[in-house]
C-alpha cells in the first residue's frame, strides 16, 4: 500500500471519528406556539422560538392540547399519570424537570398516547435549558423550554383554560453557527480570498516579466542575427562550380538542388545553402541546419570593448571572440598575397538587409 493510499485512510477514520462528535453538537431550536381563549372570549395567540429539541427526538410538529400531570408535575408517577386515553384528542404533556430521568417522564406519556412532551426547567432557572438527552425514549417529540414560558402554561392550565400547542422546527445551531464563528469564518474567507487573489496576481505579473523577457532577449538574438548574416559570404554559383556539377549536392533546408546563377551563402562550417533559405532559419535558430553550428558565436558578433584590446595589435585585424570567452582566433580583414578579384566582390557582400546595408565605399 502506497503511502499517498494510506494518508487518505488515516484521514477518513479522522473525519469518520469528527463527524459523530459534530453531530452530537448540534441542537435544533423549537417554535412554541400556544393559542388560548380568555373569559371575554378574546382569542390570544403567543409563540416564541424558546425550545429546543431533545437529542433523540425526531425534528417534526406537533400539535394538541396541553395537559398536566396529575398530583406531581414531574410527571414520574406510576401510570396513569395523565387524564387521558388513547381515544382523546391530541394533547402534548407538560412536565416539570426533575426527580426521574427525561426517558422516564417522556415514556410515561408516550405510553398514554401523548403527541408530544413539552418539558420545562427547574425553579430559579429562568428562561435557560439544556439539550436533554432521552436515548430509552425515541421516537416522540421532545422539548425542553424555560422555566418562566412553562410556568404562564401551566397557571394557564389550573385556571381551566384550554391551551392549544403546536410544536414546529426552528434553526440549528452549533459551535460554528455561533457569531464568533460566523466572524471568524468570515475573516478567514477574506484572508483565503485575498491571498488567492495575491498569489494569482504575482503568478500572472512573474508571467508577463518573463514573457517581456524572453521576448527582449528573441529581439537582442535576432539583431545580432541580422549582424552575423551581413557578415556571411555570399556567393553566385558558376556552371563550373563542384556545387551545380554534381546532383547530390542540395540546399538542406528546401531539399533542391542548387543551379548556375543561384545566389548561396556559406556558413562559417563551410555549408552552403540558398541565401533566401538560409537567412530566414537563421534569423529563428542562428545555427547551422546540418551541423547546429552557432554563427554567433563563430563570429563574435559582440566584439570586446576596446580597453581590453592590446595596443600593439595591427591596425586591420579583428579580433573574434566567443561571447563571454577569451580571444580564440584572428583574421585579417586583407590578405594582399591571396588577393581573389572575384572572391572579394561577394565576401560580406549580402543584400539580405539591403535597408541597412552600409553606403559602399567609393
Amino acid at each position: 500500500m502506497g503511502k499517498k493510499t494510506l494518508h487518505c485512510l488515516l484521514l477518513l477514520l479522522c473525519l469518520s471519528g469528527l463527524v459523530p462528535c459534530s453531530a452530537g453538537l448540534v441542537f435544533w431550536t423549537a417554535v412554541v406556539d400556544i393559542k388560548y381563549t380568555t373569559s371575554n372570549n378574546q382569542t390570544v395567540e403567543k409563540y416564541c422560538e424558546c425550545g429546543v429539541f431533545g437529542r433523540n427526538s425526531p425534528l417534526e410538529k406537533a400539535f394538541g392540547i396541553v395537559t398536566l400531570p396529575k398530583g406531581d408535575p414531574k410527571g414520574c408517577g406510576p401510570d396513569p399519570v395523565y387524564n387521558r386515553n388513547a381515544s382523546s384528542p391530541p394533547w402534548i404533556a407538560l412536565v416539570k424537570r426533575g426527580n426521574c430521568t427525561f426517558s422516564e417522564k417522556i415514556n410515561a406519556a408516550k405510553r398514554q398516547g401523548a403527541a408530544g412532551v413539552l418539558v420545562y426547567n427547574l425553579d430559579g432557572s429562568g428562561n435557560s435549558t439544556s439539550h436533554m438527552a432521552h436515548s430509552d425514549a425515541p421516537g416522540i417529540v421532545a422539548v425542553m423550554i424555560g422555566n418562566f414560558q412553562g410556568m404562564e402554561i401551566v397557571k394557564l392550565v389550573k385556571n381551566g383554560t384550554e391551551v392549544q400547542m403546536l410544536i414546529s422546527l426552528g434553526s440549528p445551531h452549533g459551535p460554528w453557527m455561533d457569531s464568533y464563528w460566523l466572524y471568524f469564518l468570515s475573516i478567514a474567507f477574506f484572508v483565503v480570498t485575498a491571498a488567492a487573489i495575491t498569489y494569482f496576481v504575482f503568478i500572472s505579473a512573474n508571467r508577463l516579466y518573463n514573457l517581456g523577457r524572453h521576448r527582449r532577449a528573441e529581439r537582442r538574438l535576432k539583431n545580432e542575427a541580422k549582424k552575423a548574416i551581413k557578415r556571411l559570404q555570399v556567393r553566385t554559383l558558376r556552371k563550373e562550380d563542384e556545387e551545380t556539377t554534381n546532383d547530390s549536392n542540395m540546399c538542406a533546408v528546401c531539399i533542391e538542388s542548387y543551379r548556375p546563377g543561384e545566389v548561396v551563402t556559406v556558413l562559417t562550417c563551410d555549408h552552403i545553402f540558398h541565401k533566401t533559405c538560409i537567412e530566414p532559419w537563421l534569423l529563428e535558430r542562428r545555427t547551422c541546419p546540418m551541423c547546429k553550428c552557432d554563427i554567433l558565436k563563430a563570429l563574435g558578433v559582440e566584439e570586446e570593448p576596446k580597453d581590453n584590446i592590446p595596443t600593439n595589435s595591427p591596425p586591420d585585424v579583428t579580433v573574434v571572440t566567443v561571447t563571454g570567452g577569451e580571444p580564440m582566433y584572428e583574421v585579417p580583414l586583407t590578405d594582399p598575397g591571396s588577393f581573389d578579384p572575384e572572391r572579394h566582390q561577394h565576401l560580406y557582400d549580402n543584400r539580405a538587409f539591403e535597408g541597412e546595408s552600409e553606403p559602399s565605399r567609393g
